[in-house]
């Protein structure tokens, strides 16, 4: 038997443990700026509607409590500018999502998922593990007209890059889709990280109009609520993809555990604490961006989201030996696609303190 995991790409993170090691050397200790995991507290209203709900000695629903599904369908509507009727479901964050959507979808051998040129691995990572065949591309001109095509994935805010996709390019790809019968998949993890711009959701008005069908939009509670201990997400859009992806997922026994529930609830019904972390990560963004420009960077992209797309015009695993040999871990472009080897991403995701620190060894 031919072991799955031979198809997949070496893990990114296990590749970057020797430049970890030599960070880690720093005199001073590291500053890791690689993964993005967050390091602020978890909001006290959302731990405190966890410890609540911890009494939980039955089932959870696969499709969410009632409740929740209100919850998820009330914030799509505000923050996503979405009118139309939804279907909802929880996710046990984004990334399980992101890794079993074209396996959800039944995309198999023979079919074409598109991913962009630049992107999160486990989009790819997805593809394998249904044994269909993988496009990087951010034209689908340039696809062609092939009907193989079965799904489509668009990030933004992107992850590594920043970039934020306009209404008028998302609806260019919604229209292309629908042509062809393939599935939009939009991961907007990061839509509530807008920092030069104003990241627009696949299921805004002004984008489908009201009309999900082929589309649906992935989300996460991970960044903005500080809950990726939690694995805390859902997805939006069609109702009868949703209604699909709820069929197969029951079987599977994909549930969010009840008490995480009820925590999603606190945290998609209140928007105070994701004003507070975003001046948190607001600040550090600026210190840092600052520092990197001094340091001889430079940064594309970066408009929104987590991280600085930043290059010093080498392959990224020498600046990213160049980073280390200061006590800074970064994640080198290659872990995002071809088009990356000559830049690292640059997480926001660390102490005041770890930040400073950062500055100081730059500067």
């Amino acid at each position: 038997m031919s072991a799955l995991s031979a198809a997949l790409p070496d893990f990114p993170w296990d590749l970057l443990e020797p430049a970890k090691a030599k960070a880690a050397a720093h005199p001073d200790g590291i500053v890791d700026l690689s993964v993005g995991t967050p390091v602020d507290p978890v909001p006290e209203l959302i731990r405190r509607a966890l410890a609540e709900a911890s009494d939980a000695p039955g089932y959870p629903l696969t499709a969410g409590t009632p409740a929740l599904r209100a919850a998820i369908g009330d914030w799509l509507a505000r923050a996503c500018h979405a009118s139309g009727p939804l279907g909802v479901l929880p996710t046990i964050g984004s990334k399980e999502l992101v890794a079993w959507l074209p396996t959800l979808l039944g995309v198999g051998p023979g079919d074409v998922v598109v991913i962009p040129s630049v992107c999160y691995p486990t989009y790819e990572v997805g593809v394998r593990l249904a044994g269909a065949t993988v496009i990087r591309s951010d034209s689908l001109t340039a696809v062609g007209p092939t009907p193989r095509v079965k799904l489509v994935w668009i990030n933004s805010p992107s992850n590594p890059t920043g970039r934020v996709l306009p209404a008028e390019h998302l609806r260019k790809v919604v229209d292309w889709a629908r042509e062809r019968g393939a599935v939009v998949a939009s991961d907007e993890c990061y839509l509530s990280l807008g920092w030069e711009t104003q990241p627009v959701s696949v299921l805004d008005d002004a984008v489908t109009g009201g009309d999900y069908t082929g589309v649906i939009a992935v989300h996460s509670l991970s960044k903005r609520s500080n809950l990726a201990g939690y694995r805390a997400g859902f997805v939006g859009g069609d109702p009868a993809l949703i209604g699909e992806l709820l069929a197969v997922r029951k079987h599977a026994g994909m549930i969010v555990p009840a008490p995480v529930q009820a925590a999603m609830i606190a945290a998609l019904g209140d928007e105070t604490h994701l004003a507070a972390q975003r001046d948190l990560y607001g600040a550090r963004r600026d210190t840092l961006r600052t520092a990197l420009a001094k340091a001889g960077f430079e940064i594309s992209h970066s408009e929104a989201g987590l991280y600085l797309w930043s290059t010093r015009g080498e392959d990224s695993w020498q600046t990213v030996d160049w980073l280390a040999e200061r006590g800074i871990l970064a994640a080198p472009g290659a872990f995002y696609g071809p088009a990356a080897d000559k830049y690292v991403r640059i997480a926001l995701t660390a102490t005041d303190e770890r930040v400073a620190a950062a500055v100081a060894r730059l500067t």
